[in-house]
């Protein structure tokens, strides 16, 4: 499988939901809180690509880096982690066989819930 857990991005998770930069919204907010193609492109271009990753569970190296293609399993809206989106990710990890992904992210809600 090409798509491998991303790290630095695992930890760029943590550390916000320790720090209480947490959207505890429900499972199908999502679709609604989801950044849109734009605010990705207007991210990237004041932040640059690798910190756009950090906000991806999932990286394919078999893609061209710097690309969107190249990460999978986004997390949060480029200010908080979204509860949503961490349920969303677990879920579509689970069905397409991330064990590695689908277990980061039950962890993360669990942080997420522990309050």
């Amino acid at each position: 499988m090409a798509v491998k857990l991303n790290r630095k991005a695992l930890t760029h998770a943590r550390k916000l939901i320790e720090g209480g930069k947490v959207e505890r919204d429900v499972r199908d907010d999502w679709s609604e809180h989801s950044p849109s193609s734009d605010d990705e492109n207007t991210f990237i271009d004041k932040h640059g690509f690798a910190d756009f990753a950090e906000w991806h569970l999932g990286r394919d190296d078999e893609k061209s880096d710097g690309t969107k293609g190249s990460v999978s399993f986004p997390f949060g809206d480029f200010k908080k982690v979204h509860r949503c989106a961490v349920i969303s990710l677990e879920g579509r990890a689970a069905q397409y066989g991330h064990d590695d992904i689908r277990d980061a992210a039950k962890k993360l809600l669990e942080l997420i819930d522990s309050d």
